[in-house]
């Protein structure tokens, strides 16, 4: 059965536009990854400053040769790379002045899917 994975990442309410900005830049980087399942950005509505990172993958395998890939790199890389040049939020925006990170903390939480549901075909 497939496993879960939520990065859950805390972003200041001054980071929140880089962070998804930097994930829409990366989108397609996982996708073509074996044994990925699905993934989604889940944003806080309210109550917390952390946003939630879903993927679902095949196996605990195929997430770990995804973390230990090149297409984990080139993704963490670019987001590097992009807040090194300030991103589109230009210099002196949230911690760092425009480098660094867009979130200050993060922790991973893993699951095995025990039962999932779907829309019924008709």
């Amino acid at each position: 059965m497939s496993v879960v994975k939520i990065n859950v990442l805390t972003v200041p309410a001054e980071m929140r536009e880089e962070l998804e900005r930097r994930f829409a830049g990366r989108a397609g980087m996982v996708e073509s990854s074996d044994g990925f399942e699905w993934f989604e950005l889940l944003k806080p509505v309210e109550g917390t400053d952390r946003y939630l990172v879903y993927t679902r993958w095949r196996s605990e395998e195929d997430f770990q040769a995804w973390q230990q890939g090149q297409s984990f790199a080139r993704g963490h890389a670019q987001a590097a790379g992009d807040a090194g040049r300030g991103g589109a939020q230009g210099e002196g925006q949230g911690h760092g002045h425009g480098r660094g990170p867009a979130a200050t903390g993060s922790e991973i939480w893993s699951f095995e899917v025990v039962q999932s549901a779907g829309p019924k075909q008709q």
